[in-house]
């Protein structure tokens, strides 16, 4: 999901990095079809917990390694308002009216401080970017980013404005992102590192399968404080620190995983953005219908089916005319002026 630098043009394309965009949205769509599976169910909670334990930190890893070039310029800032706050502004007022109709909410009003379902990515973006320049210029920017997202953790008074808790909880993958080298990068495509991808996906999934009855795995959601979770004040550190540890080893064996060169889907890696906001009206419709309420889809074979048109369906919303038919809500023509100075 994550752009490249806003307000520029945009460099060639790492097929590497697409590859593992399209991979990792295709697990986000997988996550979200397997959450009304979940109760009663600890085979398809503990697939849930692993999923989510590392694809949205791999997509604000990816977003930081992408906005190493990132300057507070005129033209770059210009370029970020109409890459990130426009499709913000787009896609909360769809879901707001989208949500009267499938929700018991109908007067929920439209508002751009409270992010809806999954447009809280795009204000983290649109923050985390903006706030590069300051990353790079700190001594220390991985520790400090951990340390906000620390105390962020015992701070319930921060609120729904813009998701800031989950903005700032999810902050140190992206600057560890920004830290990151080519030469990083080359360390997952080592033979030993694919080697080790799928024994440590093996034994997360065996630990993720132990922990479902024994914790608490809203912790992986990073967008509550110790308070909502009724944790006492200590363990919002440490949970920062072991769910940061445990996300970043499971970061690196999915790309680990992913393809080097190009593939049939590396071209569907630049539109993820638009399937990851797309995908959403169709999971909140699905529930809405009551398809959920199948008793098949509770089995083994229902399981399967809904994985794989999860999956399935989010080739298409990647698709290269995707991304033309909704070029013009989400990246503006940059013929549109903006009050900046030049």
């Amino acid at each position: 999901m994550a752009m490249a630098g806003a307000g520029e043009r945009e460099p060639r394309r790492d097929p590497f990095l697409d590859n593992a965009k399209y991979l990792a949205i295709v697990l986000v769509a997988v996550g979200h079809a397997w959450e009304p599976l979940r109760e009663g169910n600890r085979s398809i909670t503990a697939l849930y917990l692993l999923v989510y334990a590392f694809h949205m930190p791999v997509f604000a890893v990816i977003a930081g390694y992408l906005s190493r070039d990132f300057e507070a310029t005129p033209r770059k800032l210009g370029g970020l308002l109409k890459r990130t706050v426009l499709p913000y502004v787009v896609f909360e007022t769809a879901y707001t009216y989208f949500t009267r109709w499938t929700s018991e909410d109908p007067d929920r009003p439209v508002t751009l401080l409270d992010p809806l379902y999954l447009t809280w990515f795009l204000a983290a973006l649109f923050i985390w970017r903006l706030t590069s320049p300051v990353w790079k210029a700190v001594r220390h920017p991985l520790p400090l980013a951990l340390t906000v997202a620390a105390l962020a953790t015992l701070s319930p008074s921060i609120g729904n404005d813009l998701d800031l808790q989950r903005v700032a909880q999810f902050l140190p993958y992206f600057v560890l992102g920004l830290c990151l080298k080519p030469e990083h990068l080359r360390l997952v495509h080592r033979r030993e590192a694919r080697l080790l991808a799928a024994p440590v996906f093996a034994c997360a999934l065996t630990l993720a399968y132990w922990a479902v009855p024994r914790m608490n795995y809203a912790w992986f959601f990073h967008n509550d404080s110790t308070t909502a979770l009724g944790a006492p004040a200590w363990a919002g550190p440490v949970m920062t620190l072991a769910t940061f540890g445990c996300s970043v080893v499971l970061a690196a064996a999915f790309l680990a995983a992913v393809p080097r060169h190009r593939t049939w889907f590396t071209p569907l890696g630049a539109g993820t953005l638009y399937a990851y906001l797309l995908h959403g009206f169709l999971a909140q419709a699905a529930e809405h219908w009551g398809w959920y309420g199948l008793p098949w889809l509770h089995h083994p074979a229902g399981e399967a089916t809904v994985t794989v048109l999860a999956a399935a369906i989010m080739t298409p919303l990647c698709a290269p005319a995707v991304q033309r038919t909704l070029s013009g809500a989400l990246e503006t023509p940059t013929r549109w002026p903006l009050p900046l100075r030049r």
